[in-house]
């Protein structure tokens, strides 16, 4: 390296910094400058690729660890008293005795960050060490590197499913159309495919080991990469990497939330600082009063070295500071690291639980929230999203209408059936938990006759429209089977899915094609039925790639260019992927996608090529998407759309007399009202043919929007809505999105856990009420109230309790869609709508938006002050999810991102039930206990120093050794209630899913309260008088020493808060033996080590002088005994006359588990028959307010009665 002068270097570190501030960045390829020196490289001045996660560094780890746990009040609190005991007139104790405590916390707390850094440290080590190719100039060809070894300028090679290394300048692909796709959910979590094209005229191929070289550059700041199976050679050139790319920018560190614990602690801190300073307040008028008292001033106390002596006043003063030092204890030091560290092991359990692993998938959950873990023991609502989280979100085509005539597709259904029952049966068969998911989902049997409609003519008719547009117009590549893009988390378990050719389920595929013959042999031959068509009807088509079936034979030597078998499609929404294999599975195979043009083959062999003149996308405030494709045959120019049916049936063109039209569009709602009951997702598909004229004025309009600057994607938006009007409705689809297994069983389960489920999703409210009683949402008991309000002045009833109709009002659920819910949202309806939901069972809203989801959560959270919870899979549940105190991700077939934004990542759906109900109660159970015992044992020990200031004139002296009184927190006590929060167990799990209503115990207030803190400081405080007094009573007028005197109090307060924690446990283990006899026995071994090896001890053997007195012992036991009396007592009471439900269930969990079971069984069969006495189905709408009015009828009291069941409502 050329030496530079210190001025040269600022010189050159300042212009670096100025080039990577800039937005237009000059690049240079390296390619000329390979093997130069460093400060000859055209690019140096950016930043390399490698990659830092890490806080630390190894030489600045301490003071930045220090500064970063300074940033906890109580850190500084505590270090502040250890300092104060340095100065003389406020020294309680030895000065170095008091920095013990609070080096250890902050030793501990060290280790862990620095065992966490180390893991990120090992993390970026590998990611940085991941392989690339990079082109060399000198070897002329792409040689293999390291991701930190890219440097900006650099020719990169990626391949297929490989990871992008850096932000990359696509110049160059393998496709003839210089085209590539991404999946970027390692960066927001989306798995669809994003289209990127390669920069024209920058990168041209000389030969296969040659390439033009790009002296000169300007690029955008921006973030660019790929990945498609079919694409076998892309070359990039860098311009952004480590931490200037879009995926380390995007990185702002994880989200911090407080648990409603932890809050509850500080408040209760607070209390005990006040605390404090109250003791300390008593103990500086103590001594101020036990100085005055005297009438002359005794021999020792020592004036200073001039002979000065402080007055009583500045004594009392100095006095209140040295007791806030010796009685410091009081606030919990090590709590908040043993909080920790119980958090740490009840996640270990979590994500250990193989009940909340998923082998379809291969994952377990993931707690991404590591200081809320017992929130989940506390949630009163939950808000959930439909498609993709109660519900499959596997589309499987079931129904279509075609110009107004319904193809229901039976044979579809029936086969659906059988197949899922053989399939079970192969399922026991082989002793295996789960077979292919796309086996089932994948299957279409062909309705028969759609199939003669579709062959009786050869033209192009509205039939064959509806199959091409199914075909066209959407989003779908087509790749090859045998190249089948690898998602992000198949390639990060890719070592645990290895195909196993031996593996007698292999076999299924071909079984499954065999499925349609059960039909087949059912269907009766006739005269305009061949057995060609027979075998046709029969067929399945695999979206995996199976056989297409040919309505029409095909001409003498003609062929598929590529077999359709061989095709692979990747879509970017289940529901785009099933319609395009539907339309597959009638002959109209999509072929190819490029970005000019879309291949399709027809069900006689012809392939046609359209060219794509333009691709509205689909966007939430449209609800549609369109293609405007030019014919090959007929040079029109097409549009096809396709999307929500009210989206679609409003740009229908006026029909004016066209009886025909008219009856459609008719015919073709009552279909749709059909399928939205059925719980089916409705599409519909129109067409609109233009001219060239129209098509070239529009065209203008649409570049001139595309190349705005400001407003850009209102006016992309508004030249989509200008051509998607006037369009010819060709028909509509139904797709079934099935219930996941357990939806039913968890939504009753969370319900009588005492838990409001709320339902948010986009469907219409046929679909989605449809769905609500197939999850048991809604009950056919229920009184449902379905709100739909078109003008601006909805009408809420407002609900009170009616004290005659306590047995009888029903339960009542509320249906409510999305225009009348920005309504109610206002600010004069918002109590009053809050109101009304309070009192419903369960609450359904249709259409509405993902702003509107988070502002219902929020909503709700304020108003009622209540612990929500909100699951969603897809990145439209992402706001919802952030909104509530616990967010929860279903990493589903939506992507990612609500599993990114999440605190905790499920798999399914009925996780919760034992997420919640288990290891929530557990969580906050064990947590809950343990802090109110921490306080407790450490109110007890420090009232000890507090009662003896009483007979040492408040001198701030301590009867205990400073020495041991710093091991009794750190050592002899500090691990039995870290135990007791991580493993204690006050029920089991059969009994918390067998008896959902324990969960309630939690919810609330739940066991930490303000009255079960008050109850432990004052038992804290009982105890702590008895351990004083008795010895003090006993040995009041011998000659033992203060030493002599605290030891049998220390053994004393050791043996009453380790038998308190005792009675406290509910389950005992081998782990808790051991730890509690380990912490006695320990607590003997180092006071008699600790009282031998000091020789000028005062205390000198003084443990041992008291264990050969039998006089010890006795108080010890007395002591002990009548300390723990009130609390032994209490448990008993309450575990005999009043019994809580937890206690209940403990007396269930000792039966045999079949009488459990049985009592279980009986209990649950009393409570359903007391359920089934509620009212038949009770069903008010609210079209509008007269409809509203009308639909209720007033009693002369004041209360809402409804018109056909007479039952009460409400009042307003």
């Amino acid at each position: 390296m050329p030496w530079m002068s210190p001025l040269a270097r600022i010189r050159d570190a300042l212009a670096g910094q100025r080039a990577r501030d800039k937005d237009l960045r000059n690049l240079v390829s390296n390619l000329p400058y390979e093997g130069l020196d460093k400060w000859k490289q055209p690019n140096r001045h950016f930043r390399n690729n490698g990659i830092k996660t890490t806080k630390y560094s190894v030489l600045f780890f301490i003071p930045m660890n220090l500064f970063e746990q300074f940033h906890r009040l109580a850190n500084l609190y505590f270090v502040g008293l250890a300092i104060l005991n340095f100065v003389p007139v406020v020294q309680a104790f030895e000065p170095e005795v008091a920095l013990i405590p609070i080096c250890v916390i902050l030793a501990l707390t060290a280790i862990k960050d620095a065992w966490e850094d180390f893991r990120r440290y090992k993390s970026d080590k590998k990611l940085n060490r991941l392989p690339c190719f990079v082109y060399s100039s000198k070897e002329k060809c792409f040689v293999e590197k390291r991701w930190k070894d890219v440097r900006v300028g650099d020719f990169v090679k990626v391949e297929s499913n490989d990871i992008v290394p850096a932000d990359l300048l696509l110049l160059y692909t393998s496709d003839p159309n210089g085209v590539c796709h991404i999946e970027t959910a390692n960066l927001d979590g989306e798995t669809n495919l994003k289209q990127r094209r390669a920069v024209p005229g920058v990168c041209i191929t000389v030969s296969n080991t040659d390439i033009l070289l790009i002296i000169h550059a300007v690029i955008r700041t921006g973030c660019l990469g790929f990945s498609h199976p079919d694409l076998v050679l892309k070359q990039h050139l860098v311009y952004l990497k480590g931490h200037e790319t879009k995926a380390m920018l995007n990185n702002n560190g994880p989200r911090y939330k407080r648990s409603r614990l932890e809050r509850r602690l500080n408040i209760d801190v607070i209390f005990c600082i006040l605390l404090l300073f109250t003791m300390c307040i008593i103990g500086s008028l103590g001594h101020y009063l036990w100085l005055e008292s005297m009438p002359s001033v005794p021999l020792y106390l020592v004036p200073q070295t001039d002979g000065h002596l402080d007055t009583p006043s500045l004594s009392s003063f100095y006095k209140f500071f040295s007791m806030i030092i010796l009685l410091q204890v009081l606030i919990p030091i090590s709590l908040y690291v043993s909080i920790e560290l119980v958090k740490i092991g009840q996640i270990y359990f979590i994500t250990n639980d193989l009940d909340l692993y998923d082998e379809e998938t291969d994952a377990t959950i993931q707690c991404k929230a590591l200081n809320i873990t017992e929130d989940l023991g506390q949630i009163q609502y939950i808000f959930s999203d439909k498609t993709g989280t109660l519900t499959e979100n596997k589309m499987v085509f079931r129904r279509c209408s075609i110009m107004g005539r319904e193809y229901p597709h039976k044979e579809n259904e029936c086969v659906r059936r059988a197949l899922k029952m053989y399939i079970y049966k192969i399922k026991i068969l082989m002793f295996t938990k789960s077979l292919p998911p796309n086996q089932q989902e994948t299957e279409v049997i062909l309705d028969q006759k759609l199939l003669r409609q579709i062959r009786g003519t050869e033209k192009i008719d509205a039939y064959q429209d509806f199959f091409l547009a199914l075909a066209i117009c959407n989003t779908v590549v087509v790749s090859m089977a045998t190249a089948k893009r690898l998602r992000v988390s198949a390639r990060l378990t890719a070592e645990f899915q290895q195909t196993n050719q031996s593996n007698p389920l292999d076999t299924l595929s071909s079984l499954v094609r065999r499925a349609g013959s059960w039909t087949r042999l059912r269907a009766p031959i006739t005269s305009e039925t061949s057995a060609n068509d027979l075998t046709t009807q029969g067929q399945s088509v695999n979206q995996t790639g199976g056989q297409t079936c040919s309505l029409h034979v095909p001409p003498q030597g003609t062929a598929p260019a590529v077999p359709a078998g061989k095709l692979c499609y990747e879509a970017e929404s289940p529901d785009e992927a099933a319609l395009v294999h539907t339309a597959k599975a009638y002959g109209f195979v999509l072929m190819s996608r490029t970005p000019d043009s879309v291949t399709v083959q027809l069900p006689s062999g012809a392939q046609l090529r359209f060219e794509v003149l333009d691709t509205l996308s689909f966007d939430s405030n449209r609800k549609r998407m369109s293609v405007l494709v030019r014919h090959p045959i007929s040079k029109q120019c097409i549009l096809y759309t396709k999307g929500a049916d009210y989206a679609i049936m409003e740009l229908l063109e006026t029909p004016y007399g066209e009886k025909q039209q008219k009856a459609i569009a008719s015919d073709t709602q009552q279909h749709l009202d059909c399928y939205a009951k059925e719980g089916l997702r409705t599409l519909c598909i129109a067409k609109k043919v233009l001219c060239d004229g129209e098509y070239e004025s529009w065209a203008v309009q649409r570049q001139h929007a595309l190349a705005a600057m400001d407003n850009r994607e209102q006016l992309i938006m508004d030249s989509a809505v200008q051509i998607e009007t006037n369009l010819c409705l060709l028909g509509a689809t139904g797709v079934e999105d099935r219930l996941q297994d357990s939806v039913p069983d968890t939504v009753m389960t969370l319900r009588e856990a005492g838990i409001q489920v709320w339902v948010l999703t986009g469907d219409k409210p046929e679909t989605a009420v449809n769905i609500g009683y197939a999850c048991r949402l809604l009950e056919q008991d229920d009184l449902v109230i379905n709100m739909s309000c078109k003008r601006n002045s909805p009408c809420i009833p407002r609900y009170s309790e009616d004290p005659r109709n306590v047995d009888t009002t029903p339960d009542i659920s509320l249906v409510i869609d999305g225009r009348t819910l920005t309504m109610l949202m206002s600010p004069d309806l918002r109590d009053r709508f809050v109101d009304l939901a309070r009192h419903c069972r369960s609450v359904l809203c249709c259409r509405v938006t993902p702003l509107q989801k988070s502002e219902v959560v929020k909503l709700i959270r304020e108003k009622l002050k209540v612990m929500t919870l909100a699951v969603g899979d897809g990145a439209n549940d992402v706001n919802m999810i952030q909104a509530a105190d616990i967010g929860v991700g279903i990493s589903g077939q939506e992507g990612m991102q609500a599993v990114m934004a999440s605190d905790f990542a499920i798999s399914r759906f009925k996780h919760l039930k034992k997420l919640l109900l288990v290891h929530g109660h557990w969580c906050y159970s064990r947590l809950a206990n343990m802090i109110i015992y921490f306080f407790y044992k450490n109110a007890a020990n420090v009232n000890l120093l507090f009662w003896y200031q009483f007979f040492c004139g408040f001198t701030a002296n301590a009867m205990i050794d400073h020495w041991l009184m710093i091991f009794f927190n750190l050592l002899f006590t500090s691990v039995p209630p870290i135990m007791f929060g991580i493993m204690d167990k006050d029920v089991s799990a059969e009994m918390l899913l067998g008896l959902p209503e324990l969960y309630r115990t939690g919810q609330g207030k739940g066991e930490y309260s303000f009255f079960t803190f008050w109850i432990s400081m004052l038992d804290a405080f009982y105890q702590s008088l008895v351990a004083f007094f008795i010895p003090y009573f006993t040995y009041r007028g011998s000659d033992i020493d203060i030493y002599a005197f605290g030891t049998p109090l220390n053994t004393i307060s050791l043996f009453t808060i380790l038998l308190h924690l005792s009675i406290e446990i509910k389950a005992w283990t081998i782990v808790h033996v051991f730890i509690i006899l380990g912490s006695v026995t320990l607590y003997f071994i180092v006071t008699l080590a600790y009282g031998v090896r000091y020789l000028n001890y005062s205390g000198y053997w003084t443990l041992q002088a008291q264990m050969v007195d039998p006089m010890f012992y006795l108080v010890c036991l007395i002591s002990t005994v009548i300390a723990l009396l009130p609390r032994y007592l209490f448990h008993v009471l309450k575990n005999s006359i009043t019994c809580s439900p937890i206690v209940e269930a403990r007396h269930l969990d000792t039966l045999e588990p079949s009488t459990r079971d049985q009592w279980i069984k009986e209990w649950r069969s009393f409570r359903g028959r007391v359920q089934d006495k509620t009212s038949d189905v009770s069903s008010v709408s609210y079209a509008d307010p007269k409809a509203s009015l009308a639909s209720l009828s007033y009693s002369s009291n004041g209360y809402i009665r409804s018109s056909d069941s007479n039952k009460t409502i409400g009042a307003l």
